[in-house]
This record gives structure tokens, sequence and C-alpha cells, in this order.
């Protein structure tokens, strides 16, 4: 007898029934979103090719596929997806932490946060490309602004996250220990990062689709690699395969890092269930 059916057999019936309804609710969520996927790629190529819309300007599955085969080929494809894809990582990676540090810095001072909230209100409501020439004449016009700028655009908004969440995290249990004389280090270790998990994954969900927006932003201003680079060349000359294939391949990158942060939060969930026993 295996674990998983010793554990079953701890269960009531009732409880069994519930988890394998639970079970069936999950994989027919599953083949539901599969199929929804196929049916779209199908009815795409169908309607493309029965010219109900017009290929030219909305491609078809084919054609993307042809256009992803001659850019292999032509050894571009993984070069351009190389140069997007380590632009938006370093731009995701460094939102976060610089996020995440400054909030748990305003968090720390009440003075602070209280001086630079309306700093913040009004950074966020600024729209994020006006700062681009501004970056490229003091960055230079390279991957370097483009990562600055993801930076940018994915800084704000994981600050604000995250800090909410310091600050609605179990604020009863903050105020009782601060008036058992507990330390801001120990309120902040013992409760307020413990159960900010949740939150900060969160943000991380948040902050793929800005640092992807703000790479794009970057590599439509100033790029000569990227998948930007090909949407607005593609564009420029009438190839407009080329520029749905570049927004099928961000698709794919940007759904491949959604899913590597739903996996961060499901090992995270584990990891705070194993530590609570």
């Amino acid at each position: 007898m295996n674990k998983q059916t010793a554990k079953q057999n701890d269960y009531s019936p009732e409880h069994i029934l519930f988890l394998q309804s639970i079970r069936r609710t999950k994989l027919l969520i599953n083949i539901l979103r599969y199929a929804l996927f196929v049916v779209f790629v199908v009815l795409w190529e169908v309607f493309a090719r029965l010219n109900i819309v017009d290929p030219f300007i909305f491609s078809s599955p084919l054609r993307i596929i042809q256009t992803l085969g001659s850019l292999y080929k032509g050894g571009d494809l993984l070069m351009h997806i190389g140069v997007t894809l380590t632009e938006t990582v370093l731009g995701f990676v460094l939102g976060t932490l610089a996020g995440t540090g400054i909030a748990i810095i305003l968090w720390w001072s009440n003075t602070v946060q209280k001086v630079l909230d309306p700093y913040l209100v009004i950074l966020n409501a600024l729209p994020k490309i006006a700062l681009g020439p501004i970056l490229i004449v003091w960055i230079g016009a390279g991957m370097n602004s483009i990562i600055v700028m993801a930076l940018l655009i994915s800084l704000i908004v994981t600050i604000m996250t995250v800090l909410s969440g310091f600050m609605e995290e179990n604020a009863q249990k903050q105020m009782l220990m601060k008036t058992l004389g507990a330390s801001k280090w120990q309120i902040f270790s013992l409760v307020v990062l413990p159960a900010s998990g949740p939150t900060i994954v969160s943000a991380l969900k948040i902050s793929v689709g800005m640092s992807w927006v703000g790479v794009l932003v970057g590599e439509y201003l100033v790029s000569k690699a990227g998948l930007g680079y090909l949407i607005v060349y593609g564009g420029q000359v009438f190839k407009l395969d080329l520029v749905m294939t570049s927004i099928v391949i961000i698709c794919f990158l940007a759904a491949l890092m959604y899913f590597a942060v739903q996996w961060f939060e499901k090992a995270l969930v584990n990891w705070r269930s194993h530590s609570k026993k």
C-alpha cells in the first residue's frame, strides 16, 4: 500500500468524493483551455484560407510557421529571441529586487513613506515612454537603456504592490508585537515577511507583463536586434507575417515566464505548509 492510498484511507468517503470532484474540475479546465487554443488556431487558418480575414494583414498559422522556419534557417531567430529575453529577464529581476528593497525601506520608515508617497503616485502615472529619449541620451543607444526602461516600468508598480501588502499583512499582530516591545526587525522577520509571500508573488506576476512592455517600448525606440526590432522592421517593409510571428513568439515567452512565477508560487506554498508542520 503506497503513501497516497494510506492517506486516502484516513479520509471520509465525503472528503474523498470532494477531492475527486476537484481533480475532475481541474482536468476539465485544462482540457477546455487547450481545446480553446486549438479551435482558435484552426479557425484562424480556415478564415485566412477562405479570405474571411485578410491573410496579408492578419497572416495565418501556416504562414507564421513558414516565417519561423525561414528565420531559423537564416540564423536570426535564436539571436533575436536571446536579445529580447535577456533584456526582459534582467529588467524583471532587477525591477523586482529593487522594488521589494525600496518597499522594505518605506515600510521601515513611516516618515520616508509619507514623504515619498505622492512622488510614487506621480511616477506611476507618468508615461514611461516619455523618458525613452532621455534614457537614450543619458545611457546610450543600446541594450543598457532598454533594460533600464523595463526596470523603470516595473519598479513603481512593484514598490506599491509590495508596500501595500507589507502594510496590510497581519496589522493587528504588528501592533501587538510593537506593544509588547518587539523591535522593527523582529516584527518584519517574524510577522511581515513570512506572511507577504502571496503579495510578492502577485507583484512578480504584474512585473512579468510590465517588463515585457518596457523592453518592447525600448526596442521600438532604439534597437538593432530583438523581437521589438523585428516588429518595427516588418511594419516598415510591410512584411506583416514577420510582425505576427514576432507577436506569437512574445506571447509564448511571456507565458513561459508567467508559468515560471506560478511554479515559484507553488514551491513557496509547499515550503510554507511544510514549515508549519
